[in-house]
């Protein structure tokens, strides 16, 4: 793999100052760092994945606050996608994951519907199982009770509570995020990853819902 020589050195200090200073002021200061050590990295990163995991997109770095309560202008992490795969890098170094961080409600509704089955619901709990041993982390937004007309006797009444569900890997700033080792994470991340993103795409699929 090429074209990727992985972020730039002071791609962790720039998001060090970002949290210590979440200011226009600083931004402005630092922006070259961000472009340079941050953003041309991932746009790399994404262009040696495409043929793999399709097309990225990188987050805008600016934060959507009209209905936070926190005012702070400025994301502390860059995030981007290749189709329902994520990967990020800030201060706490370099992330990778894949699956569906956050559903519609029709696709949870389809989700509910397929994990009830005992073959297709199985299905995923053997996949959540094998990404686990394998030393993923297993995540995703939850009720805080069972949904309503659920047994509370079902086999799988905690998965069922998921409104979101996603594998990831972190690892801490160190060597590998400034060379071609964070592509080799995020990549055999994405690959272990994809029995879940596969079973999310056969059995929920895109949100039919116009979106707001």
């Amino acid at each position: 793999m090429t074209g990727f020589a992985g972020f730039g050195e002071a791609a962790v200090d720039f998001y060090d100052g970002l949290v210590a200073d979440n200011s226009k002021a600083y931004w402005n200061d630092h922006r070259e760092l961000y472009e340079a050590d941050v953003r041309a990295p991932m746009q790399a990163l994404l262009a040696v994945v495409e043929d793999e995991f399709g097309a990225g997109k990188i987050f805008r770095p600016y934060r959507d606050v009209r209905f936070s309560a926190d005012k702070t202008p400025y994301k502390t992490h860059c995030g981007a996608l290749a189709g329902p795969f994520y990967v990020e890098v800030g201060p706490d170094g370099l992330m990778a994951a894949g699956g569906y961080y956050r559903m519609a409600a029709d696709q949870v509704a389809a989700f509910r519907t397929a994990a009830a089955e005992d073959r297709r619901g199985g299905d995923l709990e053997r996949r959540l199982a094998a990404l686990r041993k394998a030393g993923a982390e297993v995540g995703g937004e939850q009720l805080k009770t069972r949904p309503r007309g659920t047994a509370p006797d079902h086999p799988r009444v905690e998965l069922l509570r998921h409104k979101g569900l996603y594998g990831w890997r972190r690892w801490p700033p160190d060597d590998a995020l400034h060379d071609g080792g964070a592509l080799e994470r995020v990549v055999s991340t994405w690959r272990e990853l994809r029995p879940l993103v596969e079973w999310l795409s056969d059995h929920v699929g895109r949100s039919e819902l116009p979106r707001r």
